[in-house]
């Protein structure tokens, strides 16, 4: 069983708490607004709490110092960033994810090294999606494989680029597409195409394989 805190109460986090509670996770929610709670319904097994999300006091309240993910979805893309700071690096929290409402923030989230789903359909299934999965460049599940996202991680091989043919060879993935670390170019590589430290990369990995592969993934 999973400690979880939601950080919101509207459709999405009411959706999502309810999803992570059927499925065996111990969930709190908190909202700022108590009559939020409703949208949880009757059969909702978990707790709440009414605060700011952001706020140290609320957090520790909710289990914070024992939560294995936090998922900050309200309505507002500041404060779920907010929440995703505090939680993060404050308190060191293993997996931290953030709803995204304007794509014109991406980047910085990603450079921030947060979490996130973007949108504004299917975000609770997509959350619930990458708690499940238990790490943080989920993107989808394909049958036994999984889809990721991820900025490479190259610090501990000892060099700055790695070519695609030697990821794929060595961990048995396909490399999808991807970007360069500043933004300046992206593209669907060949096996001769060189990777990065820092670029973004997006790839197709058998479930059972994640872990050896997440040496390359930037946490």
């Amino acid at each position: 069983m999973s400690n979880v805190i939601v950080v919101g109460c509207g459709r999405v986090g009411s959706q999502l708490a309810n999803m992570l509670s059927d499925n065996g996770s111990n969930v709190c929610v908190i909202d700022r607004n108590p009559d939020s709670f409703a949208n949880l319904g009757r059969n909702f097994n978990g707790s709440v709490l009414q605060g700011l999300g952001f706020d140290e006091e609320t957090l520790v309240k909710a289990g914070i110092e024992e939560c294995d993910v936090l998922a900050a979805v309200t309505q507002l893309d500041n404060t779920n960033l907010m929440v995703a700071e505090v939680a993060g690096r404050l308190y060191g929290v293993p997996h931290v994810i953030a709803r995204l409402y304007n794509p014109d923030h991406e980047r910085a989230y990603m450079q921030l090294g947060i979490d996130y789903v973007c949108g504004t359909s299917l975000v609770a299934e997509d959350v619930f999606s990458k708690v499940v999965a238990g790490h943080g460049s989920h993107l989808d599940t394909f049958g036994e494989f999984e889809v990721l996202r991820f900025s490479l991680n190259l610090n501990g091989f000892g060099k700055k680029t790695i070519r695609v043919s030697e990821m794929e060879r060595d961990h048995d993935v396909r490399i999808i597409a991807f970007e360069r670390g500043d933004g300046s170019a992206s593209s669907i590589p060949t096996r001769d195409s060189i990777l990065y430290h820092g670029d973004t990369v997006l790839a197709c990995v058998r479930h059972e394989l994640i872990e050896s592969f997440s040496q390359y993934i930037q946490d």
